[in-house]
C-alpha cells in the first residue's frame, strides 16, 4: 500500500480518507479516480512525482472537459458542425486559408465582428457555429441566438426570468452569434432594444451576424434610418464582411420520397 502521509499528527491510512480530503479541496474528479491511480502506481512502480503528475493532469483535463460541456450548454447551438465539415469547394468566395485564419480566433481578442452574407442554404450558419465551437475550445464563452428569438428575449426580459438569465449570458459572452439578421422587419421598439444590446456588446464582445440581406438594406428593415446608422456604426467599426456564394446545400442534397 502506498504511504498516504500525515495530517495534523494523525496517520491517514485509507484511500477513503484521501478521497474525502480531495473532495474537501473540490478535487472531485481526482477523488473518484484515486483508487485506480493508486493501483497503477503500485503496479508500475511510479515515483511520488509521477503519481502527482498523473493526478494533476487528470484533474486538469476533467475540469476542462466539464467547462467545455457547460459552455456548450450555455451556447445553445441548434446543432454542432465543425469547420472540418465546411466544404470550401462549394463556396467560391471563402478559401481554406481564410478559414484557418478565422479558426485561430485572433479576431476575438481584438473584438472584431464578422458579417456572413449570402443566400439561404450556402453554409452561413454552419460556418458561424463552427467558429463558435472553435472559440469554446479556446476557453471562450459563446452565445448563439436567432434574430427572431433575440427580439422575443429583449421584449420579455423585464418580466420573464428565463429571458433575463439568457440575456445576461449573452451580454457576458466573448462571442455572440446572431443568426438570420434582418429576416423580418422590426418595429421601432424592437429596433431600439436591439440597438441597446449592440451598444452593451460594443468593444466588449465579438459578434457574428448571418444574413441574406446586405447592410445597405438594414435601414429599411429596422424602420428607422437613425437607429440603423447607429447600429451599423458599432457593428461595422471593427468588422470583416464575408460574402458566401454558391448553390444551396439543402437543395443540392435534398432527399425525396420517390425512388
Amino acid at each position: 500500500m502506498i504511504s498516504t502521509g500525515v495530517r495534523r499528527g494523525t496517520i491517514i491510512s485509507t484511500t477513503e480518507d484521501l478521497q474525502s480530503q480531495f473532495k474537501q479541496l473540490r478535487m472531485t474528479e481526482t477523488a473518484q479516480a484515486l483508487p485506480g491511480f493508486l493501483r497503477e502506481a503500485e503496479q508500475q512502480s511510479w515515483t511520488y512525482q509521477e503519481l502527482l503528475v498523473a493526478i494533476c493532469d487528470h484533474e486538469e483535463q476533467r475540469r476542462e472537459e466539464k467547462t467545455r460541456q457547460k459552455h456548450l450548454k450555455w451556447a445553445q447551438f441548434p446543432f454542432e458542425k465543425s469547420l472540418e465539415d465546411f466544404d470550401t469547394t462549394e463556396s467560391v468566395s471563402i478559401s481554406k486559408r481564410q478559414i484557418s485564419q478565422l479558426r485561430a480566433c485572433d479576431w476575438l481578442d481584438q473584438t472584431f465582428n464578422l458579417v456572413l452574407l449570402g443566400p439561404p442554404g450556402v453554409g452561413k450558419t454552419h460556418l458561424a457555429i463552427g467558429l463558435g465551437l472553435e472559440a469554446i475550445d479556446q476557453g471562450k464563452q459563446v452565445a448563439f441566438v436567432s434574430m427572431g428569438e433575440l427580439i422575443t428575449l429583449l421584449k420579455t426580459e423585464e418580466y420573464v426570468r428565463k429571458s433575463a438569465i439568457r440575456l445576461r449570458r449573452i451580454r457576458q459572452a466573448d462571442l455572440v452569434v446572431i443568426d438570420d439578421m434582418m429576416f423580418m422587419a422590426m418595429e421601432t421598439r424592437e429596433a431600439n432594444l436591439f440597438f441597446q444590446l449592440v451598444s452593451d456588446l460594443y468593444e466588449k464582445s465579438s459578434i457574428i451576424l448571418t444574413s441574406n440581406k446586405g447592410p445597405d438594406s438594414w435601414g429599411k428593415m429596422l424602420g428607422d434610418q437613425g437607429i440603423a446608422t447607429a447600429i451599423l456604426d458599432r457593428l461595422l467599426h471593427r468588422c470583416e464582411v464575408i460574402h458566401i456564394n454558391g448553390e444551396s446545400h439543402r437543395m443540392k442534397h435534398r432527399e425525396s420520397v420517390f425512388t
